[in-house]
């Protein structure tokens, strides 16, 4: 299903967009609070959006491509993954190039996602887990009505370091 706001189309990732995924998965600065370094291999890559399809089709999750235009080349990527009817709840995830970031697109394909969870999905719980420092992504959350519930100590282990996670959450 693809959801529309001012300036974006979210269409349902295909595989297609590996390429756009690769270049975003493959950028340390991007990958930066990641809980796997910046890939280097575009077969791993593709393999992740074979499963992230397959997962949508079982409907265990949502996976979005977001582009400027109808047909136009990814410039980010964003999810409801673990999506638990039984519950009405799911996790929340957001990745964007690098070359598109500061321009407002992540808060607006994000706002659009957070209506569709409570509004279409009739879900009552969204949350989001990020790597302690990445303010960038915290200050998003906290825009999009998420509050901060804690923090996930050693909870990711990088490149041979355990790092924290923050957790955040917001009801419909």
């Amino acid at each position: 299903m693809n959801l529309s706001t001012n300036r974006l189309i979210l269409r349902p990732l295909s595989a297609a967009d590996s390429e756009a995924v690769f270049a975003v998965m493959s950028d340390d600065e991007a990958m930066r609070f990641w809980d796997w370094p910046a890939f280097r291999d575009y077969t791993t890559v593709a393999e992740i959006v074979a499963g992230q399809i397959a997962d949508t089709l079982e409907g265990h999750a949502i996976y979005w491509a977001v582009t400027l235009a109808p047909g136009g080349t990814a410039i980010g990527f964003c999810d409801l993954s673990g999506i638990d009817r039984h519950q009405g709840r799911a996790e929340l995830g957001f990745l964007f190039n690098r070359a598109w970031w500061g321009n407002g697109y992540a808060f607006e394909a994000m706002t659009a996602v957070v209506d569709h969870a409570f509004g279409a999905l009739e879900l009552e719980r969204l949350w989001a887990r990020t790597h302690a420092g990445n303010d960038a992504s915290c200050r998003l959350l906290e825009r999009l009505g998420f509050a901060h519930e804690g923090t996930l100590k050693d909870h990711v282990v990088r490149e041979g370091a355990r790092r924290d996670c923050e957790l955040y959450g917001r009801l419909r």
